[in-house]
């Protein structure tokens, strides 16, 4: 009877730990069932090449993602209702829906502007600048004499290394003229302390000019109020309005859900790209599958004919095996026909080989009421070696904003 009792007992403490085991056991089964993918899931695909293969480029992004990237790299984050105006938010209005046209490049360049910005560690509210000066079009130009996206006229382009000339104009390049604003910015950023409206106030009257009001209202990049500075030009203090109209605009774009669905497509990243010596532009893109209409408008400075030397050009990324395929068969080119478009053609890769030879190079720009002679005395220059520097005659007039480049002393 003992024993009897003995094994009902084990049993009765066996019986648990058998469906335990047994549940276990089915855990372990459900498990390695796969679980529902989501629409907004990653799916990440096993590589079957070895580690050491790096991955393609990507060549599209939302656009969406373009406008979130503004929106984080800005200073000043929302919107500040008392530095702007009705009546600049109206007049700027228009730029969410050009964002959302897909028949328009203004998307893509802003991303570009955008990225290379975040590279170089300044705020966002700088990609704004070409809305103002020209409505993000590489090939806008002024009757008075500015020209592409960032307006610049043709002495500050050349003093900022931008080739200008009768068979090239870098100006419309939207490579050479974006690479030339953002080195600009980013030593005026560094010299008004980190503040962008002050920067952007440099940007638009010339650096001398702004410490000139700030010394004069006893202010520095720390304490200034910009809106206070004295002895600047209503279009300057117009220029930081402005902009923050236009952020403004952004920033409440938000909550246009028809916009931000017209946001949500694919979109072309752009890069940098080098169009062969003698080759045309309408060749390259259709050897790497790029629609040449979209690369043309894209690339104004290089609609001519064909140039002596290589040229930046800017471009969507290209799939990889379409790149390799374009390298392999090279383009057909022409050579120059003249010695002087060799001449006046500069090649792109030496673009930035020439910035370190004019590393010993000043610039001051032009303030109202100064002349050649003037500005050659105050440095210790013969005023005829400050006019051929740029590219001046005798009998030039000096505008204020004129930026003008000379050789430091040694």
């Amino acid at each position: 009877m003992k024993r009897l009792l003995l094994a009902g007992l084990i049993a009765a403490l066996l019986c648990p730990l058998a469906g335990w085991a047994a549940d276990d056991t089915q855990l372990a089964s459900t498990s390695t069932q796969a679980a529902p993918i989501l629409a907004t899931d990653t799916v990440t695909v096993p590589a079957t090449s070895t580690p050491e293969t790096a991955a393609a480029p990507a060549t599209a992004r939302n656009g969406r993602t373009i406008f979130q990237t503004f929106l984080a790299g800005r200073a000043d984050a929302g919107c500040d209702a008392a530095q702007t105006s009705p009546r600049w938010q109206q007049h700027f209005s228009h730029a969410p829906s050009r964002m959302a046209n897909e028949d328009d490049d203004v998307l893509p360049l802003f991303g570009y502007v955008v990225d290379e910005l975040r590279e170089a560690g300044l705020p966002t509210e700088f990609a704004l600048i070409p809305f103002v000066e020209s409505g993000y079009r590489p090939g806008a130009r002024n009757g008075s004499g500015p020209a592409g996206l960032w307006q610049f006229i043709a002495t500050t382009a050349r003093n900022h290394h931008v080739p200008v000339g009768k068979g090239y104009d870098g100006r419309l390049s939207a490579v050479d003229s974006t690479d030339a604003a953002v080195r600009y910015l980013k030593t005026l950023y560094g010299m008004f302390g980190g503040d962008w409206r002050l920067t952007i106030m440099a940007y638009n009257a010339g650096e001398y000019r702004l410490l000139q009001s700030l010394r004069r209202a006893g202010m520095n990049a720390q304490n200034a109020q910009p809106a206070k500075l004295p002895g600047l030009s209503p279009v300057t203090y117009a220029y930081v309005e402005k902009l923050h109209a236009l952020a403004c605009v952004l920033d409440k774009a938000q909550a246009e859900d028809d916009l931000m669905a017209s946001l949500d497509r694919p979109v072309p990243i752009l890069a940098e790209h080098t169009l062969p010596a003698g080759a045309t532009l309408a060749q390259w893109a259709r050897q790497r599958d790029l629609e040449p209409a979209m690369v043309g408008r894209l690339n104004p400075a290089l609609a001519s004919n064909p140039h002596g030397a290589q040229r930046a050009l800017l471009a969507p990324v290209i799939d990889a095996q379409v790149a390799a395929n374009a390298a392999a068969e090279p383009l057909p080119t022409v050579v120059a026909t003249t010695v002087a478009q060799a001449q006046e053609d500069t090649p792109a890769v030496a673009r930035k080989s020439s910035r370190k030879a004019n590393a010993s190079a000043r610039t001051h720009t032009v303030r109202n009421g100064e002349s050649a002679w003037t500005i050659a005395k105050r440095y210790g220059i013969p005023v005829t070696t400050l006019l051929s520097r740029n590219g001046l005659k005798a009998g030039s007039v000096l505008k204020p904003g004129m930026v003008l480049a000379f050789d430091a002393k040694p």
